[in-house]
């Protein structure tokens, strides 16, 4: 029974010791980690951490906090990098209208370019979208894209707009808390439209919430997962392992 992070960050700016990190995350039934490269700097550090380590991905892209900032040169790394084996997905990319919608068209020029890349290249996408439904709906059915709607905890009617479209839910520490609402979305598009992530360093699972949060705490988003199912957590690790497997085409 094994795990995979579908969406996670590593850095050195969050934690002091990668290599400790990667050694708790597989003495902790996580198979494989997917971490999310959204800025140049990430790009480049997580790429360099994939490197070294057989059961380590990567999603590259600009976050939409970056859609101001990103030069056509920093979006040229999506291609440069593109053939490198580590890379599985194009994310976590999206839009982010939660502090306000001063740059919305930038925003939107960044995740459009970024999508058209994505298809062309035949690549999943990692979607952030936050506050921002109806735009990121529309803007994603102009592209033949599959993909995750990260760290989704938006209502069950939303929900279904995005399966429905072909996309996978991720599912991570929120589920656990005890004023979400999530473990409804889980009952009712079920197992086979999600994936796990922890969003690690961020959103740390019940009982660890408010804490630096780890792929190794996948085990309590499976078991909210499982109970909320009434299955085994061996089913759930299946079926989602299965799923973020086939998206990313992991080896």
């Amino acid at each position: 029974m094994m795990f995979i992070d579908t969406h996670c960050h590593l850095s050195l700016e969050d934690y002091d010791d990668i290599n400790k990190v990667i050694l708790e995350n597989r003495s902790n039934n996580v198979s494989k980690i997917i971490i999310s490269g959204c800025t140049a700097e990430s790009i480049l550090e997580s790429i360099d951490i994939t490197s070294k380590y057989d059961d380590v991905f990567v999603t590259i892209g600009f976050h939409p906090s970056e859609a101001t900032i990103t030069t056509e040169k920093e979006l040229n790394m999506l291609d440069k990098f593109k053939e490198f084996n580590k890379v599985v997905g194009i994310g976590e990319i999206g839009l982010d209208y939660h502090y306000g919608k001063e740059d919305k068209e930038k925003q939107i020029e960044l995740f459009s370019k970024q999508l058209k890349f994505a298809e062309e290249n035949n690549f999943p996408v990692v979607i952030h979208s936050r506050d921002a439904v109806e735009d990121t709906i529309n803007i994603l059915k102009q592209y033949k894209v599959r993909g995750i709607i990260h760290c989704f905890s938006g209502s069950i009617e939303t929900a279904k707009r995005y399966v429905s479209m072909g996309y996978l839910l991720g599912i991570g520490g929120v589920v656990t808390f005890k004023n979400s609402n999530l473990y409804k979305v889980v009952e009712e598009v079920g197992l086979e439209n999600i994936v796990l992530e922890t969003d690690s360093p961020y959103l740390a699972p019940e009982p660890f919430r408010g804490s630096q949060n780890s792929s190794k705490y996948l085990v309590y988003i499976v078991e909210k997962i499982a109970k909320t199912l009434n299955v085994d957590v061996a089913k759930v690790a299946e079926v989602t392992s299965s799923n973020a497997t086939k998206l990313f085409d992991l080896k």
